[in-house]
């Protein structure tokens, strides 16, 4: 038996892995939720490295469609340090 494939982004489209949902797909969001339970700062951190190199794939891949800003930042930021934070909810929807 195979074991199942994790969720992590296949750069350079950053697309989930396993579910090929726009990464993080909702498992890697859970489990990265997990990971970082305790270290909140680390986990910003993280995502903001994760947003950085993204931006910098996807512009390389079409510099013409390469998601809005606030997207991106939903997608890679909102859903985990934004609202907590800032008090604003940066919901991607």
């Amino acid at each position: 038996m195979t074991p199942p494939r994790p969720h992590t982004p296949v750069r350079p489209i950053w697309l989930c892995r396993a579910c090929a949902h726009p990464w993080p797909c909702a498992v890697a969001r859970l489990t990265l939720s997990r990971e970082y339970a305790d270290d909140r700062i680390g986990f910003c951190v993280y995502l903001a490295g994760q947003l950085h190199e993204a931006v910098t794939d996807l512009y390389r891949l079409n510099p013409h469609d390469v998601p809005e800003p606030p997207q991106l930042f939903a997608r890679f930021l909102g859903w985990a340090c934004g609202d907590r934070v800032t008090g604003v909810d940066h919901d991607p929807g």
